[in-house]
């Protein structure tokens, strides 16, 4: 009975420790959005213009309208650097002549000294990051000023994961380009993320118990 509860102490500290968090999404909101059922337009008389189905018709069919879909050209890089350093010295000297007796100075009773003390610390860090690719995404809401607010998701799975690339923002209609195309340095409020539910992926991140105990320890 002992031995019984001992494996089932052990089985469930494993359990424990192997549990890890995976960060939580900074893409929030609908990642895809279905296009809005035409309105219904009333039969005219036989002309021509359908305000319904109205597409101008000297220009390429680019995204306006929810459901839409554009696609974003990731092209983002990022470099930071910082540098430290702070330095300190001193010096001191202390000197004490040869007293005097009777009139005679004895040289051997002098006594002087000096010191110095230099410190100088210097640090630096550097980080670089890039990331390139292409993702459809898809127009989940028109804002009053034309503006559209865009948001996707792809997966992709590999021999042992999946990996999730996320992006949402706000694209301006200017910026959209033939063939509905924007690079991802145009869009507002821009969110990419990249993540995988591979091993490598979840050993970046300390498992519960991991935390729990290195939370308690003074060391």
């Amino acid at each position: 009975m002992k031995n019984l509860l001992k494996l089932v102490s052990i089985a469930g500290v494993l359990a424990v420790a192997g549990c890890t968090t995976v960060p939580d999404s900074i893409v929030t909101g609908p990642k895809t959005a279905r296009p809005q059922p035409a309105s219904y337009a009333p039969p005219t008389s036989g002309a021509i213009f359908q305000s319904a189905v109205y597409r101008p018709l000297l220009e390429d069919r680019r995204a306006r309208l929810v459901g839409d879909t554009i696609t974003i050209v990731i092209n983002e890089k990022t470099s930071a650097g910082k540098s430290a350093g702070s330095s300190a010295s001193k010096t001191g000297a202390v000197a004490s002549p040869a007293p005097t007796i009777f009139g005679t100075s004895i040289k051997e009773l002098s006594a002087s000294g000096s010191s110095s003390a230099k410190f100088e610390d210097k640090g630096a860090t550097n980080s670089s990051n890039t990331f390139t690719g292409t993702i459809g995404v898809t127009v989940v809401e028109v804002l009053p000023n034309g503006n559209l607010v865009v948001s996707g998701e792809k997966q992709v799975a590999l021999d042992k994961g999946v990996e999730y690339v996320r992006f949402s923002g706000t694209i301006s209609p200017d910026n959209i380009q033939t063939g509905n195309t924007v690079s991802s340095t145009l869009v507002a409020d821009a969110k990419v993320e990249y993540r995988t539910n591979t091993r490598v992926d979840m050993a970046d991140f300390m498992s519960s118990l991991g935390r729990f105990f290195f939370s308690v320890s003074p060391f």
